[in-house]
């Protein structure tokens, strides 16, 4: 995996596409979208995220990681006998939340295997520096994004708000 496949800086925000008894405001009322920035901040500030793989049997699995935002990716690491690391060599399909429930941030994508070189010596001493302790030596992975979304729980309707990227690969 490399970090060539960033997504950009600012991508093309939408409304999300959800039954009509939730409210959402089309594109042109409410508050309007929110800024990329409400997704790059958060993820960047939080400690916990909860992912959420599926095992080859299609049983859904969610654990809290600890893991890194940068340049538009969520990095995180688990041991190589982990459920989690079990269920993306099965199946890269995975799901990253915040722990909030009041200003929301969910990532949909596919994670990949970071092999040795520059990205992961950059990551392992972000990582150090956020939790004192090291990515090396342990299986980590760089989530890909297919799609974001965000909003805020106050004012729902008028910020709910989808990113969409191209699939990898």
């Amino acid at each position: 995996m490399t970090d060539s496949a960033s997504p950009p800086t600012e991508p093309k925000a939408g409304r999300p596409r959800m039954p009509s008894g939730y409210g959402i405001k089309a594109p042109t009322e409410g508050a309007g979208f929110l800024p990329w920035s409400f997704v790059t901040s958060r993820m960047g500030a939080a400690r916990n995220y909860w992912i959420c793989t599926t095992s080859p049997d299609g049983s859904p699995h969610a654990a809290p990681v600890w893991g890194i935002w940068h340049n538009g990716k969520f990095y995180f690491s688990t041991d190589r006998e982990s459920r989690k690391s079990r269920n993306l060599a099965a199946r890269s399909a995975i799901l990253v939340h915040l722990e909030s429930g009041d200003e929301v941030v969910v990532t949909e994508g596919h994670a990949e295997p970071l092999t040795d070189g520059p990205l992961l010596d950059e990551l392992d001493h972000l990582y150090f520096r956020k939790y004192t302790f090291h990515l090396k030596g342990h299986p980590t992975y760089g989530v890909i994004p297919t799609k974001v979304f965000a909003w805020s729980e106050s004012s729902f309707p008028d910020t709910a708000t989808r990113w969409r990227f191209r699939e990898s690969g």
